[in-house]
């Protein structure tokens, strides 16, 4: 059965559980959520990572299921272009980044 969301492409630029849990909410309802993380992967890939396990962190699994996911620099002019072009064809973009690093990074409301 489809989700109440379906054909709805979220790009997510969250980390921590505020943004992360609400994206996956969007996610579980069928929207196509895309994780844009920094080169160095998302925080949360790192917090209680369990060796037998792979070495995967349960609180990074639970709060990005069903979310694909792209590393993307956005200090490098390259990385700002690949967000634009992700952007263009994205309903809906969520950030907890704090006020104006979006503007900084060239990202911000007009940008998009």
């Amino acid at each position: 059965m489809p989700g109440a969301l379906e054909g709805i492409r979220v790009l997510d630029m969250t980390i921590w559980q505020q943004g992360t849990s609400a994206s996956a909410m969007l996610a579980d309802l069928g929207a196509d959520v895309i994780k844009i993380e920094e080169p160095s992967g998302d925080p949360g890939r790192m917090l209680g990572r369990i060796e037998k396990a792979g070495n995967i962190s349960g609180y990074f699994q639970a709060l990005n299921r069903g979310k694909r996911s792209i590393a993307i620099d956005l200090k490098q002019p390259r990385g700002r272009e690949v967000f634009l072009r992700l952007a263009s064809d994205a309903d809906v973009f969520i950030t907890n980044f704090r006020p104006g690093v979006c503007e900084r990074l060239g990202i911000g409301y007009d940008e998009v």
